[in-house]
C-alpha cells in the first residue's frame, strides 16, 4: 500500500497525479471504518498536514473555512449568530474524540444522507472551494454532493475549503432526531438560518437530511417566510413545503415517520428562532 503525506497542497496534487486513483485523508474518521478489516485497495493521500488546509479566517466575503479544519476547531472559533446551527451540527458529530479528528470538508465529501453538517451549511448558502492542477473552482454546496456518498469531485481534484457567504445578523439553529441523544444516525433533521428587520423575516434558508438521498433546500417555506413577523414562523410551516423531501423506510424508521418528524422539528426549530430578543 502507498501512503503518502504532502506537505504542501502542489505537492498533494502531484501525488494525485502520478498515483492515479487515490482515497484522499483528512481524519480519518469515515475512510477507516467504511475498510472495516479489509486493507486500502488504493492509494492514500493523507492531507491531514498540508499546510495552508486548517483553520477559519473572515474577510468581505465572508468566512473560509479550510478543508482539514475539525469540528472542535469549529466549535472553538469565535462565529456569529447565523453559525449557531452548524455549531449545533458539530455537536453532534460522533463523540468528543471523532470531533477532535474528524473534518468539515470530510463531512461534506462522504456525502451520507445522514451527514450532519450539510443542512447546516446548506442553510448558510456554503459552497465548496476545489483544487486540482488546472486551477481552483467554486461549487454551491447542493450542486457538489449529487447523490448518496457521490460528489462532484473529479479526478486529482482536492476540496481546500468550505466558503460562507456574509450572513448579517441572521440566526442559525439545527435540531436532530435519532433514536437516542448522542452518537447515532439521524432519522430527521433540520437547520435555517433566519434574518429578521422591524420584527418580520427579511431572509430565510432553510434545509433538511436524511429525508432524502441528498439533504435539500425547502424553497417554498423559505419564500413563505418572508414577511412573515418573526413570532409567526412555526405557523407557516406546511405540509406542502415538504414537497421536495424523498423519505425511505429504514430500520430507522418509516417514510410517513420521517415526513412528520421533519414537519415537526422545523416547527419547533422556527420557534426557538423566534424569541425577539435574539432575532430583532
Amino acid at each position: 500500500m502507498t501512503y503518502v503525506t504532502p506537505l504542501t497542497l502542489e505537492d498533494a496534487l502531484d501525488a494525485l497525479q502520478r498515483l492515479g486513483p487515490a482515497s484522499i485523508l483528512a481524519g480519518g474518521t469515515d475512510v477507516f471504518p467504511a475498510l472495516g478489516e479489509r486493507a486500502p485497495d488504493r492509494p492514500i493521500v493523507d492531507i491531514t498536514r498540508t499546510e495552508g488546509l486548517r483553520g477559519i479566517a473572515s474577510g468581505p466575503d465572508g468566512w473560509r473555512i479550510g478543508a482539514t479544519t475539525t469540528w472542535t476547531d469549529l466549535l472553538a472559533a469565535p462565529l456569529p449568530a447565523a453559525f449557531d446551527g452548524v455549531k449545533a451540527a458539530a455537536r453532534e458529530v460522533g463523540s468528543v474524540q471523532i470531533q477532535n479528528t474528524g473534518t468539515v470538508a470530510g463531512n461534506l465529501c462522504n456525502a451520507s444522507p445522514a451527514a450532519d453538517g450539510v443542512p447546516a451549511f446548506m442553510a448558510l448558502g456554503a459552497s465548496v472551494e476545489i483544487a486540482s492542477d488546472h486551477g481552483r473552482r467554486v461549487l454551491a454546496l447542493d450542486e457538489f454532493i449529487t447523490g448518496p456518498r457521490r460528489t462532484a469531485l473529479r479526478p486529482g481534484e482536492i476540496v481546500t475549503a468550505v466558503l460562507v457567504p456574509p450572513q448579517g445578523e441572521a440566526l442559525g439553529g439545527f435540531l436532530k432526531l435519532g433514536a437516542r441523544r448522542y452518537l447515532v444516525i439521524s432519522i430527521a433533521m433540520v437547520s435555517a438560518v433566519v434574518r429578521a428587520e422591524g420584527g418580520r423575516v427579511a431572509a430565510a434558508r432553510v434545509a433538511v437530511g436524511a429525508c432524502s438521498p441528498v439533504a435539500v433546500r425547502l424553497p417554498a417555506l423559505e419564500a413563505a417566510l418572508l414577511g412573515t413577523p418573526v413570532a409567526a414562523m412555526a405557523d407557516r410551516v406546511e405540509p406542502a413545503h415538504l414537497r421536495p423531501l424523498a423519505p425511505i423506510d429504514d430500520l430507522r424508521g418509516s417514510a410517513e415517520y420521517r415526513s412528520d418528524a421533519a414537519r415537526t422539528l422545523l416547527k419547533r426549530l422556527l420557534l426557538s428562532l423566534s424569541k425577539p430578543q435574539e432575532l430583532q
